[in-house]
Protein backbone atom coordinates (compact mmCIF):
# COMPACT_ATOMS: atom_id res chain seq x y z
CA UNK A 1 0.00 0.00 0.00
CA UNK A 2 1.23 3.55 -1.08
CA UNK A 3 1.48 5.80 2.39
CA UNK A 4 1.07 9.34 1.84
CA UNK A 5 -0.46 12.59 3.50
CA UNK A 6 -1.60 15.69 1.90
CA UNK A 7 -1.98 18.61 4.49
CA UNK A 8 -2.91 22.45 4.11
CA UNK A 9 -2.42 25.26 5.96
CA UNK A 10 -3.93 28.40 5.68
CA UNK A 11 -3.08 31.69 7.35
CA UNK A 12 -6.56 32.37 8.35
CA UNK A 13 -7.15 28.87 9.97
CA UNK A 14 -5.70 29.93 13.21
CA UNK A 15 -5.87 27.74 16.67
CA UNK A 16 -5.18 30.12 18.83
CA UNK A 17 -1.98 31.94 20.08
CA UNK A 18 0.57 29.86 21.19
CA UNK A 19 2.07 31.17 24.89
CA UNK A 20 5.58 31.06 25.19
CA UNK A 21 5.09 29.07 28.51
CA UNK A 22 3.52 26.07 26.71
CA UNK A 23 7.65 24.98 26.62
CA UNK A 24 8.18 25.09 30.37
CA UNK A 25 9.39 22.65 32.88
CA UNK A 26 9.69 21.19 36.04
CA UNK A 27 13.23 20.74 38.57
CA UNK A 28 11.71 18.92 41.53
CA UNK A 29 13.85 18.32 45.03
CA UNK A 30 14.12 14.64 43.62
CA UNK A 31 16.87 12.08 42.82
CA UNK A 32 20.08 14.04 41.23
CA UNK A 33 17.52 16.98 39.72
CA UNK A 34 19.12 19.60 42.31
CA UNK A 35 21.81 18.32 44.09
CA UNK A 36 24.96 17.14 40.92
CA UNK A 37 21.95 18.15 38.44
CA UNK A 38 21.72 22.34 38.81
CA UNK A 39 23.62 22.55 41.53
CA UNK A 40 27.32 21.21 42.53
CA UNK A 41 29.83 23.49 44.56
CA UNK A 42 32.62 21.25 43.63
CA UNK A 43 32.04 21.21 39.85
CA UNK A 44 34.30 22.43 38.04
CA UNK A 45 32.25 24.24 35.82
CA UNK A 46 30.56 25.70 38.91
CA UNK A 47 30.02 29.03 39.38
CA UNK A 48 29.95 31.73 42.14
CA UNK A 49 26.47 30.35 43.73
CA UNK A 50 27.63 26.37 43.17
CA UNK A 51 25.73 26.62 39.89
CA UNK A 52 26.80 24.20 36.88
CA UNK A 53 27.64 26.29 33.84
CA UNK A 54 27.37 23.51 31.81
CA UNK A 55 23.84 23.09 32.64
CA UNK A 56 22.75 26.35 32.60
CA UNK A 57 24.16 26.81 29.10
CA UNK A 58 21.98 23.41 28.13
CA UNK A 59 18.74 25.17 29.15
CA UNK A 60 19.66 28.13 28.07
CA UNK A 61 19.69 26.53 24.45
CA UNK A 62 16.22 25.58 25.28
CA UNK A 63 14.73 28.37 26.23
CA UNK A 64 12.58 27.32 28.87
CA UNK A 65 10.19 30.31 29.67
CA UNK A 66 8.88 28.99 32.68
CA UNK A 67 10.05 26.25 35.41
CA UNK A 68 7.81 24.62 38.26
CA UNK A 69 9.31 24.20 41.32
CA UNK A 70 9.82 22.50 44.18
CA UNK A 71 7.29 19.45 43.15
CA UNK A 72 5.84 17.31 42.52
CA UNK A 73 5.28 14.79 45.20
CA UNK A 74 8.05 16.64 47.21
CA UNK A 75 5.73 19.66 47.61
CA UNK A 76 2.82 18.13 49.80
CA UNK A 77 5.35 17.50 52.83
CA UNK A 78 7.55 20.30 51.99
CA UNK A 79 8.44 23.14 55.27
CA UNK A 80 10.31 26.03 52.62
CA UNK A 81 11.25 27.83 55.93
CA UNK A 82 13.84 24.87 56.36
CA UNK A 83 15.48 25.80 52.75
CA UNK A 84 15.91 30.01 53.36
CA UNK A 85 18.48 31.79 55.34
CA UNK A 86 22.08 30.84 56.32
CA UNK A 87 23.32 27.32 55.51
CA UNK A 88 24.57 26.56 59.15
CA UNK A 89 21.04 26.91 60.14
CA UNK A 90 19.01 25.13 58.28
CA UNK A 91 16.75 21.52 59.04
CA UNK A 92 17.77 18.30 56.93
CA UNK A 93 14.08 16.68 56.89
CA UNK A 94 12.91 13.50 55.38
CA UNK A 95 11.65 13.68 52.05
CA UNK A 96 8.33 11.56 52.67
CA UNK A 97 7.64 10.95 48.85
CA UNK A 98 10.94 9.61 47.76
CA UNK A 99 11.99 7.74 50.70
CA UNK A 100 15.22 10.53 50.78
CA UNK A 101 17.06 12.85 52.79
CA UNK A 102 16.56 16.54 52.01
CA UNK A 103 19.29 18.37 53.58
CA UNK A 104 18.11 21.99 52.28
CA UNK A 105 21.30 23.27 51.02
CA UNK A 106 19.23 24.25 48.22
CA UNK A 107 16.15 26.11 48.47
CA UNK A 108 13.67 28.72 47.46
CA UNK A 109 16.42 31.71 46.67
CA UNK A 110 18.83 29.71 45.39
CA UNK A 111 16.25 28.35 42.44
CA UNK A 112 15.02 31.86 42.27
CA UNK A 113 18.96 33.28 41.46
CA UNK A 114 19.53 30.16 39.19
CA UNK A 115 16.10 30.81 37.54
CA UNK A 116 17.10 34.90 36.43
CA UNK A 117 20.78 33.28 35.12
CA UNK A 118 19.21 30.50 33.18
CA UNK A 119 16.21 33.68 31.99
CA UNK A 120 13.08 31.53 33.28
CA UNK A 121 10.12 32.31 35.10
CA UNK A 122 9.09 30.48 38.14
CA UNK A 123 5.89 28.53 39.00
CA UNK A 124 6.16 27.89 42.47
CA UNK A 125 4.24 25.27 44.17
CA UNK A 126 2.42 25.80 48.09
CA UNK A 127 1.90 22.48 50.05
CA UNK A 128 -1.81 21.85 50.53
CA UNK A 129 -0.91 18.05 51.90
CA UNK A 130 0.47 18.57 55.24
CA UNK A 131 0.08 22.37 55.29
CA UNK A 132 -2.73 24.86 53.84
CA UNK A 133 -3.86 28.74 53.71
CA UNK A 134 -1.68 30.12 56.26
CA UNK A 135 1.61 28.67 54.78
CA UNK A 136 0.61 29.61 51.50
CA UNK A 137 0.06 32.52 52.76
CA UNK A 138 3.44 33.42 54.62
CA UNK A 139 5.33 31.97 51.47
CA UNK A 140 3.67 34.08 49.34
CA UNK A 141 4.31 36.79 51.75
CA UNK A 142 7.95 36.26 51.76
CA UNK A 143 7.74 35.95 48.10
CA UNK A 144 6.15 38.72 46.65
CA UNK A 145 5.30 41.56 49.15
CA UNK A 146 7.60 44.41 50.16
CA UNK A 147 6.66 46.27 53.02
CA UNK A 148 7.30 46.00 57.26
CA UNK A 149 5.52 42.71 57.55
CA UNK A 150 7.21 39.57 59.37
CA UNK A 151 7.77 37.31 56.27
CA UNK A 152 8.57 40.31 54.12
CA UNK A 153 11.20 41.95 56.74
CA UNK A 154 12.83 37.78 56.87
CA UNK A 155 13.10 38.15 53.17
CA UNK A 156 14.61 40.63 53.80
CA UNK A 157 17.54 39.41 56.46
CA UNK A 158 18.20 36.95 53.85
CA UNK A 159 19.67 39.27 51.65
CA UNK A 160 16.63 39.67 49.25
CA UNK A 161 15.87 43.93 49.31
CA UNK A 162 13.41 43.22 46.25
CA UNK A 163 10.29 40.95 46.28
CA UNK A 164 10.86 37.60 43.62
CA UNK A 165 7.44 38.52 42.64
CA UNK A 166 6.69 34.83 41.15
CA UNK A 167 3.09 35.21 39.52
CA UNK A 168 2.69 32.15 38.74
CA UNK A 169 1.57 29.26 41.92
CA UNK A 170 0.42 25.84 41.99
CA UNK A 171 -1.92 24.61 44.50
CA UNK A 172 -0.70 21.69 45.68
CA UNK A 173 0.09 18.64 43.66
CA UNK A 174 -1.99 15.31 42.25
CA UNK A 175 -4.10 15.45 45.74
CA UNK A 176 -5.82 12.75 44.17
CA UNK A 177 -3.42 10.65 44.36
CA UNK A 178 -2.95 8.29 47.33
CA UNK A 179 -0.02 8.19 47.35
CA UNK A 180 0.26 11.65 48.11
CA UNK A 181 1.02 12.81 51.87
CA UNK A 182 -2.35 14.48 52.76
CA UNK A 183 -4.20 13.52 50.28
CA UNK A 184 -7.76 14.40 49.70
CA UNK A 185 -11.26 13.65 48.38
CA UNK A 186 -12.36 15.79 45.49
CA UNK A 187 -14.54 17.91 47.99
CA UNK A 188 -11.91 18.55 50.57
CA UNK A 189 -9.57 19.58 48.27
CA UNK A 190 -11.74 22.32 46.85
CA UNK A 191 -12.93 23.83 49.44
CA UNK A 192 -9.07 24.10 50.86
CA UNK A 193 -7.77 25.10 47.38
CA UNK A 194 -10.63 27.59 47.21
CA UNK A 195 -10.04 29.29 50.89
CA UNK A 196 -5.93 29.39 49.96
CA UNK A 197 -6.51 30.99 46.43
CA UNK A 198 -9.09 33.36 48.04
CA UNK A 199 -6.84 34.12 51.05
CA UNK A 200 -3.56 34.24 48.76
CA UNK A 201 -5.18 36.60 45.89
CA UNK A 202 -6.37 39.46 48.75
CA UNK A 203 -2.13 39.31 49.51
CA UNK A 204 -1.30 39.64 45.91
CA UNK A 205 -4.09 40.22 43.58
CA UNK A 206 -2.07 39.59 40.39
CA UNK A 207 -0.10 36.04 40.72
CA UNK A 208 -1.86 33.17 38.57
CA UNK A 209 -3.39 30.12 40.05
CA UNK A 210 -3.08 26.65 39.08
CA UNK A 211 -5.78 24.04 40.50
CA UNK A 212 -4.93 20.57 40.92
CA UNK A 213 -6.45 18.14 38.65
CA UNK A 214 -6.31 14.14 38.98
CA UNK A 215 -3.25 12.71 39.03
CA UNK A 216 -3.94 11.00 35.60
CA UNK A 217 -6.17 10.22 33.00
CA UNK A 218 -6.58 6.65 34.30
CA UNK A 219 -7.35 7.63 37.90
CA UNK A 220 -10.57 6.35 38.92
CA UNK A 221 -11.48 10.05 40.32
CA UNK A 222 -11.43 11.26 36.54
CA UNK A 223 -12.83 13.44 35.35
CA UNK A 224 -15.31 13.47 37.89
CA UNK A 225 -12.34 15.22 40.14
CA UNK A 226 -12.27 17.88 38.16
CA UNK A 227 -16.00 18.90 38.07
CA UNK A 228 -16.09 18.60 41.51
CA UNK A 229 -12.91 20.57 42.42
CA UNK A 230 -13.67 22.85 39.99
CA UNK A 231 -17.43 23.69 41.54
CA UNK A 232 -15.43 25.43 44.64
CA UNK A 233 -12.26 26.94 42.57
CA UNK A 234 -13.91 27.90 39.20
CA UNK A 235 -14.07 31.90 40.20
CA UNK A 236 -10.79 31.98 42.33
CA UNK A 237 -8.02 30.29 40.07
CA UNK A 238 -6.90 31.04 36.59
CA UNK A 239 -5.66 27.07 35.34
CA UNK A 240 -6.74 23.65 36.05
CA UNK A 241 -3.38 21.03 35.98
CA UNK A 242 -2.49 18.09 34.32
CA UNK A 243 -0.37 15.11 34.46
CA UNK A 244 0.28 12.38 31.69
CA UNK A 245 3.48 10.20 31.11
CA UNK A 246 3.88 6.99 28.75
CA UNK A 247 6.00 4.29 28.66
CA UNK A 248 6.50 1.34 26.25
CA UNK A 249 5.93 -1.41 28.87
CA UNK A 250 5.05 -4.15 26.33
CA UNK A 251 7.69 -3.05 23.75
CA UNK A 252 5.04 -2.50 21.04
CA UNK A 253 6.43 0.41 19.23
CA UNK A 254 3.53 0.80 16.69
CA UNK A 255 0.57 1.26 19.74
CA UNK A 256 3.40 3.59 22.18
CA UNK A 257 3.36 5.59 19.01
CA UNK A 258 -0.41 6.26 19.05
CA UNK A 259 -0.38 7.02 22.83
CA UNK A 260 -0.15 10.78 21.84
CA UNK A 261 -4.40 10.23 20.83
CA UNK A 262 -4.71 9.09 24.37
CA UNK A 263 -3.02 12.71 25.30
CA UNK A 264 -5.53 14.66 22.86
CA UNK A 265 -8.42 12.60 24.51
CA UNK A 266 -7.43 13.62 27.70
CA UNK A 267 -7.37 17.00 26.93
CA UNK A 268 -10.61 17.62 24.99
CA UNK A 269 -12.03 15.51 27.86
CA UNK A 270 -10.82 18.18 30.59
CA UNK A 271 -11.92 21.10 28.68
CA UNK A 272 -15.68 19.27 28.49
CA UNK A 273 -15.96 19.20 32.05
CA UNK A 274 -14.33 22.69 32.46
CA UNK A 275 -16.84 24.16 29.95
CA UNK A 276 -19.54 21.96 31.87
CA UNK A 277 -18.94 24.16 35.09
CA UNK A 278 -18.61 27.61 33.02
CA UNK A 279 -22.19 26.67 31.89
CA UNK A 280 -23.25 25.62 35.22
CA UNK A 281 -21.87 28.56 36.86
CA UNK A 282 -23.56 30.73 34.11
CA UNK A 283 -20.34 31.93 33.64
CA UNK A 284 -18.05 33.92 31.40
CA UNK A 285 -14.86 33.00 32.22
CA UNK A 286 -13.05 30.44 30.29
CA UNK A 287 -10.96 27.99 32.24
CA UNK A 288 -6.99 27.80 31.04
CA UNK A 289 -5.05 24.04 31.39
CA UNK A 290 -1.78 23.93 32.83
CA UNK A 291 -0.49 20.72 31.18
CA UNK A 292 2.53 20.48 33.85
CA UNK A 293 3.29 17.43 33.58
CA UNK A 294 4.59 15.25 30.76
CA UNK A 295 7.37 13.21 29.75
CA UNK A 296 7.95 9.17 28.83
CA UNK A 297 8.70 7.47 32.23
CA UNK A 298 9.42 4.01 32.57
CA UNK A 299 12.92 2.64 31.54
CA UNK A 300 14.32 3.31 35.24
CA UNK A 301 10.80 1.96 37.31
CA UNK A 302 12.67 -1.51 38.65
CA UNK A 303 15.92 0.05 39.37
CA UNK A 304 14.38 2.77 41.50
CA UNK A 305 12.34 0.34 43.85
CA UNK A 306 15.53 -1.26 44.26
CA UNK A 307 17.84 2.02 45.28
CA UNK A 308 14.66 3.11 47.45
CA UNK A 309 14.48 -0.44 49.56
CA UNK A 310 18.57 -0.52 49.32
CA UNK A 311 19.43 3.13 51.21
CA UNK A 312 16.26 4.87 52.36
CA UNK A 313 17.11 8.15 53.94
CA UNK A 314 20.22 8.95 51.29
CA UNK A 315 20.83 12.51 50.03
CA UNK A 316 20.18 12.30 45.96
CA UNK A 317 20.33 8.87 44.90
CA UNK A 318 20.16 8.27 40.82
CA UNK A 319 16.41 8.03 40.78
CA UNK A 320 14.18 8.27 37.91
CA UNK A 321 16.86 8.10 35.41
CA UNK A 322 15.70 6.58 32.28
CA UNK A 323 18.21 6.94 29.31
CA UNK A 324 15.70 7.98 26.56
CA UNK A 325 16.10 6.18 23.36
CA UNK A 326 14.99 7.21 19.52
CA UNK A 327 11.26 6.10 19.57
CA UNK A 328 10.62 7.90 23.06
CA UNK A 329 12.02 11.23 21.23
CA UNK A 330 9.30 10.25 18.44
CA UNK A 331 6.91 10.18 21.14
CA UNK A 332 8.02 13.50 22.56
CA UNK A 333 7.63 15.43 19.20
CA UNK A 334 3.93 13.63 19.17
CA UNK A 335 3.13 14.96 22.56
CA UNK A 336 4.32 18.27 21.31
CA UNK A 337 2.16 18.41 18.00
CA UNK A 338 -0.95 17.66 20.69
CA UNK A 339 0.05 20.43 22.69
CA UNK A 340 0.22 22.88 20.04
CA UNK A 341 -2.69 21.51 18.87
CA UNK A 342 -4.97 22.85 21.77
CA UNK A 343 -3.02 25.85 22.25
CA UNK A 344 -5.96 27.95 22.62
CA UNK A 345 -6.59 26.34 26.04
CA UNK A 346 -3.08 24.39 27.22
CA UNK A 347 -1.07 27.35 28.02
CA UNK A 348 1.07 26.09 30.15
CA UNK A 349 2.91 22.91 30.25
CA UNK A 350 5.79 21.50 31.87
CA UNK A 351 8.37 18.63 30.46
CA UNK A 352 9.12 16.55 33.12
CA UNK A 353 11.74 17.16 34.22
CA UNK A 354 14.46 18.95 33.03
CA UNK A 355 18.20 17.58 34.56
CA UNK A 356 18.33 14.02 35.33
CA UNK A 357 15.29 12.94 36.61
CA UNK A 358 13.47 12.18 33.54
CA UNK A 359 14.94 14.68 31.78
CA UNK A 360 16.42 16.00 28.09
CA UNK A 361 19.45 16.75 30.19
CA UNK A 362 22.11 14.52 31.51
CA UNK A 363 24.93 15.35 33.75
CA UNK A 364 27.95 13.32 35.56
CA UNK A 365 28.77 14.04 39.10
CA UNK A 366 32.43 14.16 37.94
CA UNK A 367 31.80 15.00 34.19
CA UNK A 368 30.01 16.79 31.82
CA UNK A 369 26.65 17.18 30.56
CA UNK A 370 24.80 15.90 27.99
CA UNK A 371 21.74 16.17 25.48
CA UNK A 372 19.47 12.94 25.19
CA UNK A 373 17.22 11.93 22.65
CA UNK A 374 14.64 13.82 23.75
CA UNK A 375 16.58 17.02 24.09
CA UNK A 376 15.74 17.85 20.32
CA UNK A 377 12.30 17.81 19.07
CA UNK A 378 11.65 19.87 22.34
CA UNK A 379 14.50 22.38 21.31
CA UNK A 380 12.71 22.52 18.03
CA UNK A 381 9.29 22.99 19.12
CA UNK A 382 10.56 25.83 22.01
CA UNK A 383 12.80 27.48 19.31
CA UNK A 384 10.34 27.43 16.23
CA UNK A 385 6.80 26.99 17.77
CA UNK A 386 5.97 30.09 18.78
CA UNK A 387 3.51 32.37 17.25
CA UNK A 388 -0.17 31.61 16.01
CA UNK A 389 -0.64 27.91 15.79
CA UNK A 390 -2.86 27.17 12.38
CA UNK A 391 -5.19 24.13 12.21
CA UNK A 392 -3.67 21.77 9.72
CA UNK A 393 -6.28 20.07 7.14
CA UNK A 394 -4.55 16.63 6.56
CA UNK A 395 -5.53 13.69 5.08
CA UNK A 396 -3.17 10.84 5.88
CA UNK A 397 -2.99 6.49 5.54
CA UNK A 398 -3.92 5.23 8.23
CA UNK A 399 -3.41 1.91 10.49
CA UNK A 400 -4.33 0.20 13.44
CA UNK A 401 -2.31 -1.45 16.82
CA UNK A 402 -2.85 -3.77 19.29
CA UNK A 403 -4.58 -0.59 21.31
CA UNK A 404 -5.72 2.08 18.96
CA UNK A 405 -7.60 2.02 15.75
CA UNK A 406 -7.80 3.99 12.48
CA UNK A 407 -4.67 5.71 13.64
CA UNK A 408 -3.00 8.45 11.38
CA UNK A 409 0.26 7.49 10.01
CA UNK A 410 1.50 11.07 9.82
CA UNK A 411 0.47 13.59 13.01
CA UNK A 412 1.10 17.12 12.09
CA UNK A 413 0.79 20.79 12.76
CA UNK A 414 1.77 24.15 11.36
CA UNK A 415 2.88 27.24 13.55
CA UNK A 416 2.75 30.95 11.70
CA UNK A 417 5.23 33.56 13.54
CA UNK A 418 4.01 36.70 11.99
CA UNK A 419 7.16 38.79 13.55
CA UNK A 420 9.68 36.82 11.93
CA UNK A 421 7.16 36.20 9.03
CA UNK A 422 7.91 32.30 9.25
CA UNK A 423 5.60 28.97 9.47
CA UNK A 424 6.91 26.18 10.69
CA UNK A 425 5.57 22.43 10.26
CA UNK A 426 6.17 19.78 13.08
CA UNK A 427 5.41 16.10 11.89
CA UNK A 428 5.83 12.66 12.87
CA UNK A 429 5.68 9.84 10.26
CA UNK A 430 4.80 6.98 13.27
CA UNK A 431 4.55 4.19 10.53
CA UNK A 432 7.01 1.35 10.86
CA UNK A 433 5.81 -0.15 8.04
CA UNK A 434 7.32 2.27 5.47
CA UNK A 435 7.81 6.07 4.00
CA UNK A 436 5.36 8.79 2.99
CA UNK A 437 4.66 10.78 0.67
CA UNK A 438 4.12 13.74 2.41
CA UNK A 439 2.56 16.84 0.54
CA UNK A 440 1.75 20.40 1.94
CA UNK A 441 -0.02 23.17 0.22
CA UNK A 442 0.49 26.54 1.81
CA UNK A 443 -2.26 29.07 1.66
CA UNK A 444 -1.87 32.97 2.10
CA UNK A 445 1.74 32.52 2.34
CA UNK A 446 2.88 32.81 -2.09
CA UNK A 447 5.80 34.69 -1.08
CA UNK A 448 7.23 32.26 0.54
CA UNK A 449 10.79 30.15 0.46
CA UNK A 450 11.90 26.97 2.73
CA UNK A 451 14.36 28.36 4.97
CA UNK A 452 15.75 24.86 6.39
CA UNK A 453 13.98 20.89 6.49
CA UNK A 454 15.49 19.29 9.89
CA UNK A 455 15.25 15.43 10.14
CA UNK A 456 15.98 12.96 13.03
CA UNK A 457 15.50 9.73 10.73
CA UNK A 458 16.59 6.13 9.95
CA UNK A 459 17.60 5.41 13.21
CA UNK A 460 17.46 2.16 15.19
CA UNK A 461 14.34 2.92 17.16
CA UNK A 462 16.59 1.77 20.62
CA UNK A 463 19.58 4.42 19.82
CA UNK A 464 20.47 5.80 22.83
CA UNK A 465 22.51 9.17 23.53
CA UNK A 466 25.44 8.99 26.43
CA UNK A 467 28.16 11.21 27.76
CA UNK A 468 30.19 9.63 25.12
CA UNK A 469 28.42 10.91 22.08
CA UNK A 470 25.53 11.84 20.95
CA UNK A 471 24.07 8.58 18.03
CA UNK A 472 20.62 10.44 17.68
CA UNK A 473 20.60 13.91 16.65
CA UNK A 474 19.03 16.32 13.89
CA UNK A 475 20.27 16.95 10.38
CA UNK A 476 19.62 19.08 7.49
CA UNK A 477 17.42 17.27 4.43
CA UNK A 478 17.47 19.17 0.81
CA UNK A 479 15.84 16.18 -0.93
CA UNK A 480 12.52 17.78 -1.33
CA UNK A 481 10.66 20.04 -4.00
CA UNK A 482 9.01 23.34 -3.39
CA UNK A 483 6.79 24.60 -6.09
CA UNK A 484 3.86 26.94 -6.40
CA UNK A 485 3.25 26.73 -2.81
CA UNK A 486 3.53 23.24 -2.48
CA UNK A 487 5.76 21.03 -0.54
CA UNK A 488 6.65 17.60 -1.26
CA UNK A 489 8.85 15.75 -0.03
CA UNK A 490 9.31 11.59 0.74
CA UNK A 491 9.06 11.44 4.98
CA UNK A 492 11.00 8.32 5.86
CA UNK A 493 9.58 5.97 8.22
CA UNK A 494 9.80 6.84 11.92
CA UNK A 495 10.84 10.45 11.57
CA UNK A 496 10.63 13.80 13.44
CA UNK A 497 10.63 16.39 10.48
CA UNK A 498 10.60 20.60 11.11
CA UNK A 499 10.17 22.13 7.89
CA UNK A 500 10.35 25.80 8.31
CA UNK A 501 9.42 28.69 5.86
CA UNK A 502 10.23 32.26 5.33
CA UNK A 503 9.13 35.24 3.49
CA UNK A 504 10.86 35.89 0.41
CA UNK A 505 12.57 39.30 1.32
Amino acid sequence: MKREARMIIDKDYVIGEVDDKLYGSFIEHLGRAVYTGIYQPDHPTADEDGFRRDVIELVKELRVPIVRYPGGNFVSNYFWEDGVGPRESRKPRLDLAWTTLEPNLFGLNEFVTWAKKVGTEVMMAVNLGTRGVADACNLLEYCNIDADSYYSNMRKSHGFEKPHNIKYWCLGNEMDGPWQVGAKTAAEYGRLAQETAKAMKMIDPSVKLVSCGSSFMYMPTFPEWEAVTLEHTYDYVDYISMHQYYGNRDNDTADYLAMSMDMEQFIKSVIATCDYVKAKKRSKKTMMLSFDEWNVWYHSNEADDKIKERKPWSIAPPLLEDIYNFEDALLVGLMLITLIKHSDRVKMACLAQLVNVIAPIMTDEKGGAWRQTIFYPFLHASAYGRGMALHPILHATRHDTSKHEDVSDVDAVAVYNPENEEVTIFAVNRSLDGDVSFETELRGFSDYQVLEYIVMEGYDLKAVNSAEGENVRPAAKTDYLFDNGTFTANMKKCSWNVIRFGRNK
